[in-house]
């Protein structure tokens, strides 16, 4: 391998970098921090703290109840439809609305009461835990009647898509996958996944958390049933941000939220007895939205929107390429091993280095190193690459503090007992 490896040469990659300059619209505070972990908490945007105080001091402070019927009510369907435009789906089908995990139980639930003669729900061993918990808890509430199938990745990275198509059958009324993997950053080839699914008469929902933001996502062309995903990571939502939930419009009059609310319902401010559920996305709402989180969370999907997702997607390619080809020069023969695709069609915008060290090296670079990333276990430090925000340098300078770590045997330091947080 024949690649330039000084630190001028990732100067002059972030010279030619078109979106150089988006890098400046979040809020920096130490220039040394290499801050890798914008896959788990986006930065924040510095327009978001503007708008924060907008809506405290005028919105909520002057205007207090009234600020309801100016611009509050709607909030949860106005945002959607900017989220929207970044996952690929029409108006009138994506709304902002409680958290992920939430969002999976009222999708998956609405997915297996249109489908109450099939028992089987298909996953991986890959999804984020949350997501196989609330299958768990799903298949409880309807009696354990349900088998869920947790399919097992061959090489730790990935589930082959002929392993999924080979498992979906006449039984199969669910399959729920993210679409970029937490740990490893593999990628699904959704749009194949949903089309057989729907030929073996099964519904698809998608956990786009990994994904939207940072890859091309097409709702509407893969023919997705459902899908959600948070808005803190590659969106930049803050911590704790709602999430939103996509329903395809066709399925929106048959399909039922099993959480009913009174902003699901048709006439919330009728206060009538007896729920009717409201036409369209909005009876997946249930109850009342944190606005404040809602209208936080819009001036970071502005940003993305300015972008826009073929720039963000071109630049994030760069930089994982980039990352791996100073990973096989400098990290590999220090016994890391790579853990995400090297494929570019099947990777997201987030690396992980596996160590049997993993752990302890973590450690090290956040306290010694001001490099901030994150680990997962077994042995995972996970580097996210934000492409509004993250530079070629920052990659560079990760990569040679890693290596410190090392070679300096800094992580032996540290103990290997687990935090609470990792």
């Amino acid at each position: 391998m024949n690649i330039d490896l000084s630190r001028d040469y990732a100067r002059k990659l972030d010279e030619a970098d078109e979106l150089s300059g988006y890098r400046q619209k979040f809020f920096h505070n130490d220039a040394d921090m290499i801050y890798m972990d914008g896959n788990s908490l986006g930065k924040l945007p510095i327009r978001t703290i503007e708008r924060v105080d907008q809506i405290v001091k005028e919105e909520w402070g002057t205007q207090l109840i009234r600020s309801w019927g100016i611009n509050w009510y709607q909030s949860p369907i106005v945002v959607g439809e900017k989220i929207a435009q970044l996952v690929g789906a029409g108006q009138g089908q994506v709304v902002v609305s409680d958290s992920t995990t939430i969002n999976l139980f009222k999708l998956a639930m609405s997915a297996l009461m249109l489908r109450p003669e099939r028992k089987k729900i298909i996953t991986d061993t890959l999804n984020f835990p949350s997501d196989l918990y609330m299958l768990q808890g799903c298949s409880h509430l309807l009696g354990g009647k349900h088998q869920i199938q947790m399919l097992e990745p061959a090489d730790g990275l990935r589930v082959d898509t002929q392993a999924v198509l080979d498992a979906i059958d006449l039984d199969t009324a669910l399959v729920t996958l993210s679409h970029v993997v937490f740990k490893s950053g593999y990628m699904y080839d959704a749009r194949t996944i949903t089309e057989y699914a729907h030929q073996k008469g099964a519904l698809v929902l998608w956990d786009l958390s990994h994904a939207v933001g940072a890859v091309p996502v097409e709702l509407d062309d893969w023919g997705a049933d459902f899908a959600t995903g948070c808005t803190y990571k590659y969106l930049n939502g803050g911590p704790g941000a709602p999430a939103f939930l996509y329903v395809r419009r066709d399925l929106q009059k048959e399909a039922l939220s099993p959480i009913w609310g009174w902003f699901g319902d048709r006439t919330p401010f009728s206060f009538g007895l007896d729920y009717k559920p409201a036409e369209g996305i909005q009876r997946f709402l249930c109850g009342t939205p944190p606005v404040v989180s809602v209208l936080a969370m819009e001036q970071g999907v502005d940003l993305l929107l300015e972008v826009g997702i073929q720039r963000l997607r071109k630049k994030s390619i760069l930089l994982t390429s980039y990352m791996i080809d100073l990973f096989d020069a400098i990290l590999a023969p220090l016994g890391f091993s790579l853990g995400t695709p090297r494929e570019v069609d099947q990777r997201g915008s987030h690396i992980s280095f596996r160590h049997a060290e993993g752990y302890r090296i973590n450690l090290a670079l956040i306290e010694e190193m001001n490099v901030i990333p994150d680990f997962r276990e077994p042995d995972n430090i996970r580097l996210g690459l934000t492409p509004m925000y993250t530079s070629f340098l920052d990659v560079w300078e990760s990569i040679n503090r890693i290596q410190r770590v090392v070679t300096e045997k800094r992580y032996l330091r540290f103990p290997e007992t687990r935090q609470t947080v990792t």
